[in-house]
């Protein structure tokens, strides 16, 4: 049998799809992919990637494997633990398909190499597990033209999202401008993950690379997918380009590359922990909810679930999932506190509304979680954003 009817048989099922056919094949054939990180997202994507018969995959990853890695990380077996995760990668890759070109990149991303390394690719899949590398990924892609197809994951739940400015898409930074400050953001060392989540999240990836790809279908662009395990549901926000976002926008203030995002060890300053321009203290939300004078009303955007563990009296129930066909009921004129469980998912919820004429919105920075820390003892707390 040679080459080409291997290849026929290998792609049989997928190539009969009218939306495909041996020229959509040879589009994938043709196509090169990165993929930074080869852990949770990266495991589930590449493989389908493979699978699919996408004719390069790069893998960036400087990591090795751990043996908490496992429940989620399924490119790589017991055996591996200790081995480098990037040539795991290769190998197991190399093994599903033959006819795929593997290249794997043992280092880290870095503003030194980033520019070179997701030049020589058509599109780029951010695995990562850390703001520092997104927020690189995300920069180096803008400057380069090149599709980001984002995912991200914490505890039960999952996001996913195409950017793509040069598209007339927005960026990361369109929804996050900055990094939350040192140790805001909770990683799934700290606060775990169910580990199915990265694989219906790096699936999800896959599948918008692969259309991207094929230039079929309706892509993520321009909507961040929210998925919760705990009830089965999908959402979705529509996300507009900022025309003041600092990278993505007319007049950008980043032009270069830059690793400015704190680490996580690193201690907090009081500066650090202030508010960004679209959010409030947990302290403000006390005030508002004391002092009804002032006009603020607080709004609760989590689900039904999560409220009867947790609550705060005087807060107006409005989950986030009901959110666009409760719109009618609320005032754009009235001045609006969100909160949710960390922070990320009410800042969402903020640029909705400031997308349809909400102009006193504010989120409540690092949410509930921040409102029980203050209780037992007044501090600040930081916004997980990018980190769900």
């Amino acid at each position: 049998m040679n080459a080409d009817s291997t290849s026929m048989q290998r792609y049989a099922r997928q190539m009969i799809l009218p939306e495909l056919g041996s020229g959509g094949q040879a589009k994938l054939g043709n196509a090169r992919v990165l993929c930074v990180g080869a852990g949770g997202l990266g495991s589930p994507a590449t493989l389908y990637l493979a699978a699919a018969g996408v004719g390069c995959l790069g893998i960036v990853d400087s990591d090795a494997v751990e043996l908490s890695n496992l429940h989620r990380q399924i490119l790589h077996s017991t055996l591996d633990v200790g081995r480098a995760k990037s040539v795991v990668a290769e190998e197991r890759l190399r093994a599903l398909n033959p006819e795929v070109a593997v290249e794997s990149h043992r280092e880290r991303l870095t503003r030194h190499n980033a520019l070179e390394l997701i030049g020589s690719y058509d599109l780029v899949l951010d695995g990562t597990d850390n703001l520092v590398t997104r927020y690189l990924v995300n920069d180096a892609c803008v400057f380069l033209g090149k599709a980001n197809f984002y995912g991200a994951v914490l505890r039960f739940e999952g996001q996913a999202s195409v950017f793509a400015p040069h598209r007339n898409g927005p960026c990361y930074r369109c929804l996050f401008p900055e990094p939350p400050p040192p140790g805001a953001a909770p990683t799934c060392v700290e606060a775990g993950v169910l580990g199915v989540v990265p694989g219906i999240i790096g699936l999800l990836q896959a599948t918008e690379a692969l259309k991207w790809i094929l230039g079929a279908g309706e892509s993520l662009l321009g909507r961040l997918l929210l998925f919760d395990a705990l009830t089965t549901r999908f959402r979705e926000i529509r996300v507009q380009r900022d025309p003041h976002c600092p990278v993505c926008g007319p007049h950008p203030t980043i032009t270069e590359l830059t690793e400015a995002a704190h680490e996580c060890a690193a201690p907090p300053s009081a500066e650090a922990l202030a508010p960004g321009p679209d959010e409030v203290s947990v302290e403000a939300m006390k005030l508002a909810l004391a002092d009804p004078s002032r006009g603020i009303q607080v709004l609760d955007i989590r689900e039904p679930y999560e409220r009867e563990l947790a609550s705060v009296e005087g807060t107006r129930f409005l989950p986030l999932s009901t959110l666009p066909e409760r719109l009618p009921e609320l005032d754009p004129e009235q001045p609006y506190y969100l909160h949710c469980h960390l922070g990320v998912r009410s800042l969402q919820a903020v640029r909705f509304l400031q997308q349809h004429g909400f102009q006193n919105v504010k989120s409540v920075r690092g949410g509930i979680e921040a409102w029980i820390q203050n209780e037992k003892a007044p501090a600040g707390s930081g916004d997980p954003t990018g980190a769900v």
